[in-house]
């Protein structure tokens, strides 16, 4: 009797009860949190930990996309790296061995400019190594930020030797690239019309051209007049226009590029009528397709019915007269011409515009461009020069009304190129670049071009999503030659020579390997400090002339390129980084971007694709569904989130956004995210809380031997451990995260909730207790690993406190699939026990709802239900114990009646006979009978037994 002398308080008894004690955090202070624990990685040198213990196990290569060294990192960035190291990570957790090397593109214009404006007037005092290397310091220090806060996300890699476009050795590998398309008669140099920027004074690569869709430009119908030398033949061919003034009429949103027309284009297989203008002798040639549109749009004068129409083929070669400078614009055809708008005739400047130069070469007119590169026009523009080209339009447009030339003049809304650095308009301009051809046969292959072996390339790539594939097959099938010159400083000069007696370019494949060799032990900055005779190779001869005294080129190479040459500067060079890569991931605008050179430079110079599979992602977008972008105010400070948040939930985020589309982002949507996170660690944490007397070695219960209701736990868990898994395996790692928010909700208000009673009150060491701990244990297990890629600080964190774990969490695998398993112990319970239960704990609630029961342990219920039903009820409560039985542990309450019935399941809700127990709160008619009198029938031999 001693021994229940002192057990007579709530105290005291509360002492006897198996209640959840753990030193995981309930808070997970995870702005503090995670840099101490990021520190404890580097100093335990985790990722190679991880890498040793993955040694020999299959390679698995995500090859980094260099992010641009210029600024903090952005919500953007954050999406790419999260992403990336999803992939890395979950491929690592699988088991296999997955290197990261980051990398960051160091070299262009945005570092430039921003170098130019932090120099002001000093600049002009320097040399172009001097200035090279205040672009270089600035590039290192951006590299040194960011890093910084890539890791700060959580991302295990190899930061202390990322590649950098900057480095010597990456340098001579770009040349050496650019020296394969030399030696396959790939590169040339041409005066090509090409976007250019007026503002950035530079050429743009296709990659570079972003697109203004609001954008407004002047809209003008303009009278070409036919020459006078034409009239005689034209009315020999067509009677009713002798004597007729006629005259072709275009319409452009371009009225600055009319100083520079060449031309006019029909579309041969249109129709175009002759108009006779009322009340005049004019004539004005346009598509019948369009008269009715153009007529609306000039307000006058009205046409009659034409005097002839012809197909735009039968006016080839006619002859008509510019507006108002003194030469002949000949008519041209042009498949490109359409009915969509104008008036299916279109001006043509070769100098201008892609199709024009095409048009220009195939007529063999001159590719004019009186435009110098900041965008005024030339002197010999007369009443124009020195203008810019945009300024120009309005005194153009007063001088063609002037000429009697002008019928209309407007706006048109309508998507415009823009700069994707400065956002300004852009040109195009005609000057001499250095191409890539697309069209030519390479030398050695059998007269394939590289646009065949490219497209061919692509369809040997795996898609995801599956469009991306279409989408950059037709921008490589559409797309121009690829003008890989720059007029710039800051990049890896073209290693290419001008004969100083003939003037003509030498850029041999043994010249530029030369370079290259110098490159690497000296830097690109080499090509600016020897002259042209020491970096030529020996015996270097102009073809022309054979002359030996030579100046250098001073354009440099398209950032493209030099980014696009990743793979060879990074893949193949070590055992554990083979070529080709097995993914690439980027945003979804890098199939005109890095996807796309780097497979153009992988084909030319090895013959496919250097990547097996590409994944893309979308852009960041607010609540409005706007981009998010400083330019719009609507940035993220995601250092800001970071410190409020933690990166946990940012990276949750990351994961909860179906990327293959634009990813939606607001402070409001990241505080659910939040809720979320919380969520799940909550649940972590009351697994955690029920294992501390726990040893799954000595205490683990075989599985069939397990409790029911344990063995349903087990397989619903495994059933979502390999929906789990088979989404990380396709790169679907929002199906991780709903699964995974899905599961906890789950588990916490069903299995959990009906373990508490067997946990709390049972004797610790009971069999029906290490049941339930041993499918907690193995929950929490294999739960921690399997948020490793997503939360690696909090499963990490959780690991730790599991009993029996070892080393990190990041070094271990994830569980294995289930194979040949029966699954059908979740189907009974899902068919004939849970629909039972939520029929019991409705009419609880309504029971609660009118007062006739507080708790639901107040309660009796008695369950009427046909003969199966009650059958596979009985048998249930068979397997558990007297009291108070599975039935009453599975509906929470302190008795469970059955009874048959022919209807359908019936509950009844009662108070429940006898007193509350006082240690476990379930009610029963022998308390107060027994040894103690404050006790059930279950807890008296539990205290007895201690």
């Amino acid at each position: 009797m001693v021994r229940w002398l002192v057990l007579t308080t709530a105290e005291d008894l509360k002492s006897t009860l198996n209640l959840p004690r753990t030193d995981f955090p309930m808070k997970a202070n995870l702005a503090q949190a995670e840099p101490r624990r990021l520190a404890q990685w580097k100093a335990e040198r985790l990722y190679d930990k991880v890498r040793q213990a993955r040694r020999g196990a299959p390679i698995f290569v995500l090859h980094d996309g260099p992010p641009y060294a210029n600024g903090h990192i952005h919500l953007g960035t954050v999406v790419n790296k999260v992403l990336k190291d999803l992939v890395v990570h979950s491929r690592s957790m699988a088991g296999m061995d997955a290197p990261y090397v980051p990398g960051w593109d160091c070299h262009g214009l945005p570092i430039e400019l921003q170098v130019d404006r932090n120099l002001g007037p000093k600049k002009k005092d320097m040399s172009p190594v001097e200035f090279r290397r205040e672009c270089r310091a600035y590039a290192e220090k951006f590299v040194a930020i960011q890093r910084e806060e890539f890791e700060r996300l959580g991302i295990l890699g190899e930061w202390d030797n990322p590649y950098l476009t900057m480095k010597p050795e990456y340098q001579a590998t770009i040349v050496r690239q650019l020296a394969t398309f030399v030696e396959k008669g790939l590169v040339y140099k041409a005066k090509k019309s090409v976007h250019w920027c007026i503002s950035d004074r530079t050429a743009l690569a296709e990659a570079e051209v972003e697109y203004d869709e609001n954008h407004l430009s002047p809209s003008i119908d303009v009278r070409f007049p036919l020459a006078s030398t034409e009239h005689e033949a034209l009315a020999a061919r067509y009677p009713a226009l002798k004597g007729r003034k006629v005259g072709a009429v275009i319409w452009t949103t371009t009225p600055w590029t009319l100083p520079a027309n060449l031309a006019v284009a029909f579309h041969p297989e249109f129709d175009y009528g002759f108009y006779p203008a009322e009340g005049s002798q004019d004539v004005y040639v346009l598509a019948t397709g369009l008269k009715d549109a153009s007529v609306a749009r000039w307000k006058g004068p009205r046409l009659g019915e034409p005097l002839a129409v012809v197909k735009g083929a039968a006016l080839e070669n006619l002859r008509f007269r510019h507006p108002w400078i003194d030469r002949d614009s000949p008519a041209v055809l042009g498949d490109y011409v359409t009915l969509e708008a104008g008036t299916g005739v279109v001006h043509t400047a070769p100098g201008h515009g892609w199709d024009d130069y095409l048009t220009g070469i195939r007529y063999g007119l001159d590719i004019y461009c009186p435009v110098d590169e900041a965008g005024r026009f030339l002197p010999e523009v007369d009443g124009f020069a020195g203008q810019k080209v945009f300024d120009a339009n309005p005194g153009i447009v007063r001088h063609l009304q002037e000429q009697g030339a002008l019928l209309s003049s407007g706006q048109e809304k309508h998507s415009y190129p823009i700069c994707w650095r400065c956002k300004n308009p852009i040109i195009f301009r005609a000057t001499e670049q250095w191409f890539i051809a697309l069209d030519e046969n390479e030398k050695g292959t059998g007269g394939e071009t590289l646009r065949t072996k490219a497209l061919r390339a692509v369809d040997q790539v795996e898609w995801y999503p599956a469009w991306g594939q279409e989408r950059i097959g037709n921008m490589i099938a559409t797309r121009p030659d690829w003008c890989i010159s720059r007029q710039r400083l800051w990049g890896v000069p073209i290693p290419a020579f001008y004969c100083r007696g003939c003037q003509t370019p030498f850029l041999t494949a043994e010249a530029a390997r030369h370079v290259a060799d110098i490159f690497e032990k000296e830097s690109a900055d080499a090509w600016y400090e020897r002259p042209a005779a020491d970096l030529l190779p020996p015996g270097g001869r102009c073809p022309s002339c054979g002359g030996t005294d030579f100046d250098k080129e001073r354009d440099i190479l398209d950032v493209w390129f030099d980014s696009g040459s990743s793979h060879a500067a990074v893949l193949g060079r070590r055992p554990d980084l083979p070529w080709p890569a097995d993914v690439y991931l980027e945003g979804s605008d890098q199939h005109r971007g890095w996807f796309h050179s780097s497979l153009l430079i992988g084909v030319a110079t090895r013959g496919r694709a250097p990547y097996q599979k590409v994944i893309t992602h979308g852009f960041t977008v607010d609540a409005q569904g706007r981009k998010i972008s400083k330019s719009l105010g609507n940035d993220v400070d995601t250092q800001k989130l970071i410190n409020t948040y933690g990166a946990e939930v940012l990276r949750l985020w990351v994961t909860m956004s179906d990327y293959r589309g634009d990813m939606s982002f607001s402070p409001e949507m990241l505080k659910g995210i939040a809720e979320a996170y919380r969520k799940i660690r909550n649940t972590c944490r009351y697994l955690l809380s029920n294992l501390y007397d726990f040893d799954a070695d000595q205490d683990g219960v075989a599985e069939g031997k397990l409790e029911d209701i344990d063995k349903y736990a087990l397989m619903n868990h495994t059933m979502f451990k390999d929906r789990v898994l088979d989404a990380y395996g396709a790169n679907e790692y929002h199906i991780v995260y709903h699964e995974l928010i899905d599961y906890c909700a789950g588990v916490s208000s069903v299995y959990l909730d009906i373990l508490k009673d067997r946990l709390y009150c049972e004797a610790a060491a009971d069999p029906r207790r290490r049941s339930a701990q041993t499918v907690l244990w193995q929950i929490v297990s294999d739960m921690t690993r399997l948020i490793a890629p997503i939360l690696p600080f909090t499963a990490d964190e959780a690991w730790s406190y599991i009993p029996g774990s070892r080393g990190s969490v990041h070094e271990q695998v994830f569980p294995e699939k289930a194979r040949n398993r029966d699954y059908s112990v979740v189907m009974d319970w899902s068919d004939a026990l849970f629909p039972v239960r939520d029929e019991v704990l409705k009419q609880l609630e309504l029971a609660r709802a009118a007062k006739e029961i507080g708790s639901s342990l107040e309660a009796r219920v008695k369950i009427t239900a046909p003969k199966e039903t009650v059958a596979r009820l009985r048998s249930y409560e068979a397997q558990g114990p007297p009291f108070p039985g599975n039935l009453a542990n599975l509906f929470i309450v302190s008795r469970v009646d059955l009874g048959e019935g022919d209807g359908g399941l019936t509950v009844q809700v009662s108070r429940a006979a006898g007193a509350k127990c006082e240690r476990c709160w379930t009610y029963s008619e022998k308390v107060g009978r027994l040894s103690h009198p404050g006790l059930c029938e279950r807890c008296a031999p539990v205290l007895e037994a201690r």
